[in-house]
């Protein structure tokens, strides 16, 4: 299982995992923590409910951040002292860290609109024209 990766979208809409940490300039970096969203999923090594999330939070991220957001997945086993800095005390648990406020969720991410809210996310609002494309 991959500890510790964000999950970027790629051209044609579908997004791949890529580890955490890539070279970007600091600039760039402030410019897109603003306007991304940070989050965090904590989780307990590798099982169905692990996969179920992942997945699920995947999904949500797809159709509704329209790209623009930053993922990581921690795995509390491996990492113990990252779980305890913020706090974890069941898994999974989705933190949004950026935009402010922070919020949390604890589950398997399931219910997209409960997800939603209780990140308070606002899903990416574009414009479809009648050729079916979002602008």
């Amino acid at each position: 299982m991959i500890l510790m990766r964000k999950i970027q979208p790629v051209s044609g809409g579908t997004a791949q995992l890529q580890p955490v940490g890539q070279n970007i300039a600091p600039a760039r970096r402030e410019e897109q923590a603003l306007s991304r969203y940070l989050l965090k999923l904590y989780v307990a090594g590798s099982s169905p409910r692990t996969s179920l999330a992942i997945t699920n939070l995947r999904r949500i991220c797809e159709e509704d951040l329209a790209g623009q957001y930053d993922m990581e997945v921690i795995d509390v086993l491996e990492f113990p002292q990252l779980a305890e800095d913020e706090r974890i005390l069941a898994t999974p648990t989705l933190i949004k860290t950026l935009p402010p406020p922070l919020r949390r969720v604890i589950g398997d991410l399931s219910d997209k609109e409960k997800v939603l809210l209780g990140l308070e996310v606002q899903p990416w609002a574009g414009v479809q024209n009648p050729d079916g494309e979002i602008s």
